[in-house]
């Protein structure tokens, strides 16, 4: 078994700022559109929270790449390609797999620091490269909408997105700076894709994450403890 943590939504170079936590709750603000897209943020009732997140370069009537797509339904989408999908395909994702979305969020007077906002645990990994399900289309998938490059695959499955900012699902050490992550106490050096220089693994169980990259992946196995983490951060999301 794979657990993936996978960046998503605005920060300082895509959008301009953290998405806001507001009420208690994370928004995340999906990235501005960079190719096929039919949902503005003002669609998604996020067009006031762009603007301010982005210090009015984007606006309710912006095109965002809606991605992870989280439906009413319990059922989530999310589409990757290009060098992302192939590290995801060259580490065996798949069913079974669990994503966890994390991102950039700041609460009001708050720190910016990374948190987890959402899952996904993969029933079927699509390949766009042939026919595109209609399905998709309908729900204005934008990797379903158009190709961006020539490995365009699709992830579905049960899924959902945080309804509560709870300390639980925040990352970032306290006091420190955002890529700077408390780490769980299964994950070793070198455990995690990307991460493989010795001078990322701090003292005092943290980890410096890299500044950028998309796709993290932590090959637990058969392990217990991972599992039991993993299991509690779910019960996290989907609390009320």
């Amino acid at each position: 078994m794979r657990i993936i943590f996978s960046r998503k939504g605005f920060d300082s170079a895509s959008g301009g700022g953290p998405s806001p936590i507001v009420e208690g709750r994370p928004l995340s603000l999906p990235i501005p559109a960079g190719a096929a897209s039919r949902t503005t943020f003002g669609g998604l009732g996020l067009g006031a929270h762009a603007a301010k997140a982005s210090r009015g370069r984007f606006g309710a009537d912006d095109l965002c790449h809606h991605d992870p797509m989280f439906l009413g339904n319990g059922t989530c989408l999310f589409g990757q390609c290009g060098a992302a999908q192939t590290h995801l395909a060259n580490r065996g994702v798949g069913l079974g797999d669990v994503f966890l979305f994390f991102g950039l969020f700041r609460e009001d007077g708050g720190d910016p620091h990374h948190r987890i906002f959402g899952y996904l645990e993969v029933g079927e990994v699509i390949d766009l490269t042939g026919e595109v399900p209609d399905r998709l289309i309908e729900h204005g998938h934008p990797h379903a909408l158009a190709m961006h490059a020539s490995n365009d695959t699709i992830y579905s499955g049960p899924g959902e997105e945080a309804r509560r900012a709870s300390d639980g699902l925040r990352i970032t050490a306290a006091g420190a700076s955002p890529s700077v992550w408390e780490r769980p106490p299964w994950m070793a050096r070198g455990g995690l894709s990307y991460h493989d220089r010795a001078d990322r693994w701090l003292r005092g169980g943290r980890l410096k994450s890299v500044a950028r990259g998309q796709e993290f992946v932590a090959d637990i196995g058969r392990r217990k403890a991972p599992r039991e983490w993993l299991a509690r951060v779910l019960d996290e999301i989907r609390a009320s």
